[in-house]
C-alpha cells in the first residue's frame, strides 16, 4: 500500500543544512497498522508528511497504492491525497465553524453535493459518537471529542490510508485509550491502512501490527511489534524501551543464575515456570516482570534468578516448553 524508496529530506536555514530523513526505505502493507517511534527530532513527523507529499523529498520515490506520487501532476496529486486522510496532535480544527461544518469541509472542497455531504457527515457523526455535538464549536468540546472530530474529518472522503501524527500525545491516559480503541475498531471495520507516528511505546503495543524505530533520520530497526519489543536488536530500541519501564531489576542472590524469559500467546497464562521448578528442583526468584498485550497477542516478560540444583537443565526445560530464554549472568 505504501512504499518509500531512498527518501531523503533536507532543511536549509541560515545556520546550515539539516538532514531530517536520510535515504529511508519503508514498506507498509494493505490493512496494516504500522507504528513509527523515536525521540523528538528523529524524523518521524517529516516521514509521515512525505507519504502524502506535504513534505516533498529531495531524493527518493514515494509509492502509494502502486502509484508514484512524485511523478503526478498537481491535479492528479490532489486527487491521490483525497485517498489519504490525516489526523494531528493538536486537532487543527477551524474554531469559527461548527463540528458539522468541520467534518463537511473536505467534502465541500471536493465539490460534493449538499445532499451527499449531509448524508456522509451524518454517517460519520453517528459512527464516532458526535451527533449531539453537531452545532457546537471546537472550544466547547473536550480533547478526546476534538480528536474524534479530527478523525471524522479525515475519513470524510473515504480514504484507504489514515496517517496519525502524534494523535494521542495531547490527551490524558483514559482518553488516549478511548481513541486507540476507536482507531483499532476503524482498522478492523473499514480495512484502513494506518501509519501511527508516536513517541509513546504503549501506543505501539496497543494497536500496531508492525513498527519501525527511527534515530537521526534513519530507520534503525523494523519488524513485527512483538519481535521488536521483546527482542530489540539496536541500542536505540533498547533505550526507548528502558525509558518506558518503571521497574529496576533487583540484585540477584549470591550464586544465582539470572535469565530473562518471554512467554507468548496462551503460554503467558500457564504455570510453566512453577512446573519446571517443581520437576527439576531448581528454585527461582522473580526480579522483575510484566504481562501485557501486543494488540491481540498476550505476552509476559520475567527476569528471574535460579538457585539450587542444575539451572541449565531448568532453562532447557523452559525452552522445550516454548519459552524464549536469554541468560543474563
Amino acid at each position: 500500500m505504501i512504499q518509500l524508496e531512498g527518501v531523503t529530506r533536507r532543511f536549509r536555514s541560515a545556520v546550515g543544512e539539516r538532514t531530517a530523513l536520510d535515504a529511508v526505505d519503508l514498506t507498509v502493507g494493505e490493512g496494516e497498522v504500522f507504528g513509527v517511534v523515536g525521540r523528538s527530532g528523529a524524523g518521524k513527523s517529516t516521514l509521515v508528511r512525505t507519504i502524502n507529499l506535504l513534505e516533498r523529498p529531495d531524493a527518493g520515490r514515494v509509492w502509494v497504492d502502486d502509484r508514484d506520487l512524485m511523478g503526478l501532476k498537481p491535479a492528479a496529486l490532489r486527487a491521490a491525497r483525497r485517498r489519504i486522510g490525516m489526523i494531528f496532535q493538536h486537532f487543527n480544527l477551524l474554531h469559527s465553524r461548527t463540528i458539522r461544518d468541520n467534518i463537511a469541509l473536505p467534502l465541500t472542497l471536493e465539490g460534493r453535493s449538499r445532499a451527499e455531504t449531509a448524508r456522509r457527515v451524518d454517517e460519520l457523526m453517528e459512527r464516532l459518537g458526535l451527533s449531539e455535538h453537531a452545532r457546537k464549536h471546537p472550544a466547547q468540546l473536550s480533547g478526546g471529542q476534538k480528536q474524534r472530530v479530527g478523525i471524522a474529518r479525515a475519513l470524510a472522503c473515504e480514504p484507504s490510508i489514515l496517517l496519525c501524527d502524534e494523535a494521542t500525545s495531547a490527551l490524558d491516559p483514559e482518553t488516549t485509550e478511548d481513541i486507540l480503541s476507536l482507531l483499532d475498531q476503524l482498522n478492523r471495520d473499514l480495512g484502513l491502512t494506518m501509519v501511527l507516528i508516536t513517541h509513546e511505546m504503549e501506543v505501539v503495543r496497543r494497536v500496531c501490527d508492525r513498527v519501525a524505530v527511527m534515530e537521526a533520520g534513519r530507520i534503525v530497526e523494523t519488524g513485527a511489534t512483538a519481535d521488536v519489543f521483546l527482542n530489540p536488536r539496536t541500542a536505540a530500541t533498547r533505550s526507548l524501551l528502558a525509558e518506558g519501564e518503571s521497574h529496576a531489576a533487583t540484585p540477584p542472590p549470591v550464586g544465582g543464575l539470572v535469565a530473562r524469559l518471554v512467554f507468548r500467546g496462551a503460554r503467558t497464562f500457564e504455570p510453566v515456570l512453577s512446573r519446571v521448578s517443581r520437576e527439576t528442583g531448581v528454585d527461582h526468584a522473580i526480579l522483575a516482570g510484566r504481562i501485557g498485550r501486543f494488540r491481540d497477542q498476550p505476552y509476559g516478560q520475567l527476569e528471574i534468578s535460579l538457585v539450587g540444583g542444575d539451572p541449565q537443565t531448568a532453562l532447557a526445560r523452559l525452552r522445550a516448553d516454548g519459552v524464549e530464554v536469554e541468560v543474563v549472568s
